[in-house]
């Protein structure tokens, strides 16, 4: 799939809960084609700390607005630069990098999208694909209190959504795995977030023989496979996430079980 490499301007930076922002870019451009689970990095020039590019999981495009969104959380220099961007500033992206989820096969239809912290930020552009598609996806969202909740108004119109929380603040009390919706039957599960949730929905997803795929979190530099700092072990060898990935099944990777 074909890599651009362009100067974007901020079309909207809109402050959300938990530290976290919505920073839309659009650019003169069409958008070329963009699929779910795919990422771009970003330049920062206006701080000395961040000197590589900085990699963000699409969030949602939108067509109409030619919008690329990424949700961002601050946790470093890096991010807080970002934070404060204002309408009309100019970022430079590389852009779609890696692979994507993969669509349901005509057998699946009872889909679960599994998302914890901003790892919810996938999961937002597959349930509007997937809703485009005329499936109808649950999500299931967790946070360790309601603060930690992110863009649940943004899932809501692509499906119904399922919520735990540590504290018990919001939805079930728990962790993902102990919610109630597991007792359901699915076809697929799609995750993203911290990763012992992901191993352990993994480990559910095996237990109960359904297919399931995973966008990793690894440090990325590079985004073309050079550098090699973002390497997981899978079963056929090391593989590089930013190329490999980020989206692999979860059977494919020695973390499952």
């Amino acid at each position: 799939m074909k890599k651009f490499i362009g100067d974007f301007v901020v079309s909207e930076n809109i402050p959300l809960k938990n530290n976290h922002f919505l920073l839309k870019l659009t650019q003169a451009e069409p958008l070329p084609l963009m699929l779910p689970g795919q990422f771009v990095q970003l330049k920062i020039d206006d701080t000395s700390s961040a000197f590589l590019r900085r990699t963000f999981s699409i969030n949602y495009v939108d067509r109409i607005k030619n919008e690329i969104w990424l949700l961002i959380q601050v946790v470093g220099d890096g991010t807080r630069s970002l934070s404060k961007y204002k309408i009309g500033d100019s970022l430079n992206l590389i852009y779609p990098l890696g692979n994507s989820f993969s669509m349901p096969t005509v057998t699946q239809s009872r889909l679960l999208l599994v998302g914890g912290g901003v790892g919810v930020a996938p999961l937002l552009f597959l349930g509007a694909i997937l809703a485009e598609k005329g499936y109808l996806p649950s999500f299931l969202i967790g946070a360790r209190n309601v603060d930690g909740l992110i863009e649940l108004e943004k899932f809501q119109q692509f499906g119904d959504v399922y919520v735990t929380t540590e504290d018990g603040s919001a939805g079930e009390i728990g962790f993902v795995t102990n919610h109630s919706i597991l007792k359901n039957a699915f076809d697929k599960i799609y995750t993203c977030g911290p990763t012992p949730m992901m191993q352990a929905i993994a480990q559910f997803a095996d237990n109960k023989s359904i297919d399931c795929e995973v966008s990793l979190e690894n440090k990325m530099a590079c985004g073309i496979g050079a550098c090699l700092c973002c390497v997981t072990q899978t079963h056929q060898g090391n593989q590089c996430v930013c190329t490999d990935g980020p989206v692999f099944k979860t059977n494919e990777l020695v973390w499952q079980i």
